[in-house]
């Protein structure tokens, strides 16, 4: 389903707000879409700095050269790379610069597959792509055949000199480019226990955990639901500081029933899961409940 009008101009409004990033084309075929490439999520953290806890002044760190002892200007300062001797190669900006990059203005794709084929562990960064005045008809040609087709492009593209492979999808109505890892920058889980015999899981208990995912499923994901708590106490607690108040200690969690049986822990979670989607009853997660029984198996 496609936003509406006021929602497709709040979208222009916001983008207008945010900064180019980059700028240059999308390479698809022979067909070539010139576009301003905007960072499509921001970080909403409380920003802490480090101070003297006396007075409350800043922790400031000088760059010094461990040669000379210097203290070296940012523009002097170049990037190295450290051999294993100890030694140290360095690459100045306009070594970089040179580097022959083909994707360092042009986002290039190189074929289309299925969004489900692609294992949500690669994905890094996403941004939002606006064509450019004169490139609306072509890149309004390929979003639309990415939504008609069902599938996402793989593409490569150089930002801030590191090339990147990069799937790109549709999302109201404007093309996203998220940067995906490389398949080597990506771990293997190697642990012991998947070495390890695997124990045996009864039919009541995968039935009963069944029922737990059952209970807490939806058809949607709603991330409007969701908020982050630890942001609001840290603001409360900073707004309670600049006041001269005295923040409230939360009061201390109840002692919980420890719960040895891993069947028990199950129906316990179910219960609590089902009472949580009634009508009326307080929106809390039934998974942190959960959380603090102890289940077979667990310190």
């Amino acid at each position: 389903m496609r936003p509406g009008p006021r929602a497709r101009a709040l979208s222009r409004v916001t983008l207008q707000r945010m900064r180019v990033m980059w700028k240059g084309a999308v390479s698809f075929g022979l067909v070539t879409i010139p576009i301003h490439l905007y960072t499509a999520t921001e970080n909403k953290n409380v920003t802490l700095r480090q101070v003297h806890e006396a007075d409350g002044g800043r922790i400031q760190y000088k760059r010094f050269c461990t040669v000379d002892g210097e203290e070296v200007p940012y523009a002097d300062i170049a990037k190295g790379y450290e051999l294993s001797d100890g030694g140290m190669v360095v690459l100045t900006d306009g070594d970089l610069a040179d580097l022959p990059l083909s994707t360092s203005r042009t986002i290039d794709v190189h074929e289309f597959v299925p969004l489900e084929a692609i294992d949500p562990l690669y994905y890094d960064k996403s941004y939002y792509l606006e064509p450019q005045k004169l490139a609306v008809k072509p890149y309004v040609l390929l979003r639309d055949a990415l939504q008609k087709s069902g599938q996402v492009a793989i593409a490569k593209v150089a930002i801030r000199q590191r090339e990147a492979l990069a799937v790109i999808r549709v999302v109201s109505d404007v093309m996203v480019l998220t940067t995906m890892l490389w398949p080597d920058e990506v771990r293997d889980p190697e642990f012991p226990f998947l070495e390890q015999e695997t124990p045996e899981v009864r039919s009541q208990e995968m039935a009963m955990a069944a029922s737990l995912i059952d209970s807490l499923s939806d058809t949607v994901f709603e991330p409007d639901k969701y908020h982050d708590s630890y942001r609001e106490a840290l603001t409360k607690l900073i707004e309670a500081k600049i006041a001269g108040d005295e923040l409230a200690k939360p009061k201390a969690a109840t002692a919980e029933t420890e719960v040895t049986d891993l069947m028990a822990a199950l129906e316990a979670s179910v219960s609590a899961a089902k009472k949580s989607r009634q009508p009326g009853s307080a929106k809390k997660s039934p998974a942190k409940k959960a959380a603090k029984t102890k289940t077979e198996g667990s310190p």
